[in-house]
């Protein structure tokens, strides 16, 4: 099935061809230009029979979208990882609503709470709703392949800076993905602090998992451990002001 993003060419019965300007990947809308450019129309992907330009059906719902692209970044930095740019990390932490969760890549030296930002590096599931791009010049619907040179291209000095070897977190990550993916994502959730019956904080408890399309049964696979150079985080993490962007431009501290 071909990606549907602001842009695509469609068709539409009573309509004619016309142009999506807004996608909700999660309610199955569309906002669409039929000739005129001052007015658009909201359509149902479920219900208002709406084509591809060259008469192919886009059916939504018959294969639930992912709400959130961390997965396909897990797969994208796996196969850098065998690339030999194993100095590159994929950090996501959920929204205060909890209803999206950010990512963030990084290279370099590996700390996960002082993390250098560069330019298209981060982004929310929010925004990946309305549209489905990393933000580095690829397509909606792109392939890992696809993904990787996208991100070459589009930064060839920042992706320089994860040649290198660090084969403990490169380990972790092959067994991470092979665990959850296609269908799950990790989350470095360090709220609540959980804590024992005796009151004593649970240093390392499992990482959260979390699933990247709507109608997936509940995670029932091996508990995932958090990765080298976590350990200490949970006890520093109110004495250590982190950086982190506000998606304005402007980072903000956590």
């Amino acid at each position: 099935m071909k990606p549907v993003a602001p842009g695509t060419v469609i068709f539409h019965r009573h309509r004619g061809y016309g142009v999506i300007t807004h996608v909700n990947l999660l309610t199955g809308w569309i906002s669409a230009r039929f000739g005129s450019e001052t007015r658009t129309l909201d359509l149902n992907l479920s219900t208002d029979e709406v084509q591809h330009a060259d008469g192919e059906p886009i059916l939504f719902r018959r294969s639930p979208p992912d709400r959130m692209p961390h997965a396909r970044l897990m797969a994208m930095v796996r196969e850098l990882h065998k690339a030999g740019y194993e100095k590159l990390y994929l950090y996501s932490w959920p929204k205060p609503s909890g209803l999206h969760w950010r990512w963030h890549l990084f290279t370099g030296q590996r700390d996960w709470m002082q993390r250098p930002w560069r330019e298209g590096w981060y982004g929310s599931g929010a925004d990946y709703n309305n549209n489905p791009v990393m933000g580095w010049g690829d397509a909606p619907g792109a392939s890992t392949d696809e993904l990787v040179h996208a991100l070459a291209m589009f930064d060839p000095e920042g992706l320089a800076r994860a040649l290198g070897r660090d084969e403990d977190h490169t380990t972790w990550f092959a067994n991470v993905c092979d665990a959850l993916l296609p269908g799950f994502m990790y989350s470095f959730d360090m709220a609540p602090m959980q804590k024992n019956a005796d009151g004593s904080l649970i240093e390392m408890p499992p990482v959260p998992v979390v699933p990247v399309r709507a109608g997936l049964p509940a995670y029932s696979g091996p508990a995932i451990e958090w990765p080298p150079g976590w350990a200490g985080l949970w006890t520093r993490r109110h004495e250590m002001p982190v950086r982190k962007p506000n998606f304005t431009g402007e980072p903000e501290l956590r």
